[in-house]
């Protein structure tokens, strides 16, 4: 069976008037539909990678607000600086730390939100 309809449309890649021949062609040309998916791919595959990232970026945040003793590693990524700066802190009195071992040092968690209050 052949139609002999012919409607006028915008192509959804290249936005430009075409023919159609049934009423729900959406593209030009079998490369403007190919071209579209692929980009339509692309930006889905960008978006779950960037989902991914912002989790594994606040996933070790989340762990930590949940710890009542935190090393000087998760210090350092609470208050987004270097582990040398809290060492400093600690040398300072700033922060009160507790030496378990020689290359173990751990912080309270409430010692670390009463430096800010």
């Amino acid at each position: 069976m052949s139609s002999n309809i012919k409607v006028q449309r915008i192509c959804l890649y290249c936005e430009e008037e075409f023919t159609a021949r049934t009423t729900k062609t959406k593209y030009c040309s079998h490369k403007c539909n190919s071209r579209h998916y692929k980009a339509k791919t692309k930006n889905i595959k960008i978006d779950n990678s960037n989902k991914e990232t912002i989790n594994k970026v606040l996933f070790p945040i989340e762990q930590l607000k949940a710890k009542e003793f935190l090393t000087v590693k998760d210090v350092a990524t609470l208050l987004n600086s270097s582990t040398r700066t809290v060492y400093r802190l600690i040398e300072q009195g700033e922060i009160k730390a507790v030496n378990i071992a020689e290359r173990k040092t751990l912080v309270k968690r409430t010692d670390l939100d009463s430096l800010f209050t």
